[in-house]
């Protein structure tokens, strides 16, 4: 059974930081690639950073120099790094795996950034 348990999320001021941690069960996190993704109400969920399974990196453009992706192979989780956060950045953040042609999620994690 895949499993994907986000935490860190929470209540920041603008300008501050936070790290969220998304460990995973039941894939081959190696052969896996990693994202995180945002949702606000009445919109799209979108990508927010990938990590390939060689460790490459992309971001939104809305996060680049702001937020780094990262992974533990030996711990089998990833990280998304946030600093210099914004109002805008407030959302519910999930965790995503690709793995096997197929998509698994987290049950999500709310960010909420306060002005």
């Amino acid at each position: 059974q895949v499993q994907l348990v986000e935490s860190g999320g929470g209540l920041v001021q603008a300008g501050g930081s936070l790290r969220l941690s998304c460990a995973t069960s039941g894939i081959n996190f190696r052969g896996a690639a990693m994202a995180w993704y945002r949702q606000v109400p009445g919109k799209q969920r979108e990508s927010v950073a990938r990590i390939s399974s060689g460790g490459g990196t992309n971001y939104a453009d809305s996060v680049k120099g702001r937020f780094t992706i990262a992974r533990d192979n030996m711990n089998n989780t990833v990280y998304l790094e946030m600093n210099s956060l914004k109002p805008e950045d407030t959302a519910v953040y999930y965790c995503n795996a690709q793995w096997h042609w197929t998509d698994y999620w987290g049950q999500g994690t709310q960010v909420t950034v306060s002005s």
